[in-house]
């Protein structure tokens, strides 16, 4: 039954997402490449439609039960992902997209999903008490728009997103959560349908509703896993998208920007420079990363209980944040010095034309 369901996924997932291939224009589903972009030619995107829908088709006829008494889950996940559908048309603003995602937040909440407890830090128990639901609103929010941002590079998204949800199948699979499991290992064989249209060079994009979908099933997924784990190996499961966003963040706020104002200073933009516009062996690095990363988070998720009731928690926690500076300053060197090189190529060339 389970080969099956996978079989089924997969192929409707490959069929819908070539549908969409083929109407993309009639659909309005095109992406117009601007300053920011690391493609030169108009390329359909909205993939997210054929993989999301192919996940719910999936869930409702191959695990019915299983859909019908975990509805809400599924229903907030949809949520999100018709905002992100209407986004791909240009019809969600950012704060009809916050508003989805505060009421699936909520509606989570209600029945008992939420982040209540950050566990032991220093000697001190950080239980969230009346501030569980504003923490999992942040939370859920933060890294469904972080995994937005790293979108950035044929097969970057969906290879992170397999590689952070194969983590939590693992431990859905150990714990006997069917639910985890059904959702983790649905949506990865759908993404592998998908890779095959995105994979450098990509003959479709996901869109905002692949990865909103994307960024707010894995919130959903650890948030279930934090039965089982403790919440700082979450941070280390999901490592790429959020030390990303830090890193980024950070940079913006230091210049005096705004730290939701676009550019081209996330880190794949910065290593596409470094491998010399390679887009394969840059997605590979950070796809190399999030494993190393990953193998962390499973040996603290398998040692949660002794992590939780020694200083282990405080030293994951230190390492977390002094590897996240590292990487700020491994990348803000890195920047500078590009930007350091194209400001001395083109005196170069101003030389040149005098």
């Amino acid at each position: 039954m389970l080969l099956v369901k996978l079989l089924f996924i997969f192929l409707l997932s490959f069929f819908l997402i070539k549908l969409i291939i083929k109407n993309a224009t009639n659909l309005g589903l095109v992406d117009v490449p601007n300053e920011r972009s690391s493609h030169k030619n108009i390329t359909p995107r909205g993939a997210g439609i054929g993989f999301g829908l192919a996940f719910f088709i999936c869930n409702l006829f191959c695990d019915f039960e299983l859909f019908i008494s975990n509805w809400y889950v599924f229903l907030s996940i949809f949520l999100v992902f018709i905002i992100g559908i209407l986004d791909d048309h240009k019809d969600a603003t950012p704060k009809a997209k916050f508003y989805v995602i505060f009421i699936s937040t909520l509606l989570l909440y209600f029945f008992d999903v939420s982040i209540n407890n950050l566990g032991y830090y220093f000697g001190f128990e950080l239980s969230l008490w009346y501030l569980a639901l504003p923490f999992t609103m942040f939370a859920l929010a933060g890294f469904t728009n972080a995994l937005n941002l790293i979108d950035g590079l044929d097969g970057l998204a969906a290879s992170i997103t397999i590689v952070i949800l194969s983590s939590f199948l693992y431990i859905g699979f150990i714990n006997n959560d069917d639910l985890i499991v059904s959702i983790s290992l649905s949506v990865i064989v759908s993404l592998f349908a998908f890779l095959y249209f995105n994979w450098n060079p990509a003959k479709i994009f996901m869109g905002d509703s692949g990865s909103l979908f994307l960024g707010f099933v894995i919130s959903v997924v650890a948030v279930l896993s934090l039965k089982y784990i403790h919440p700082i190996a979450v941070f280390y499961l999901t490592a790429v998208p959020i030390v990303d966003t830090l890193v980024v963040m950070t940079r913006r706020i230091r210049k005096g920007k705004s730290p939701f104002s676009p550019d081209k200073t996330h880190i794949h933009h910065i290593l596409l420079n470094f491998f010399g516009s390679k887009v394969k062996k840059t997605v590979f690095f950070l796809i190399l990363m999030q494993v190393l990363f990953s193998l962390v988070g499973l040996f603290l998720a398998l040692n949660s209980e002794e992590i939780g009731n020694k200083i282990g928690s405080s030293v994951a926690l230190v390492a977390f944040i002094g590897i996240s500076m590292l990487f700020y300053m491994i990348f803000t060197g890195i920047y500078k010095r590009q930007k350091l090189l194209e400001k001395l190529a083109r005196r170069k060339r101003g030389r040149k034309g005098l």
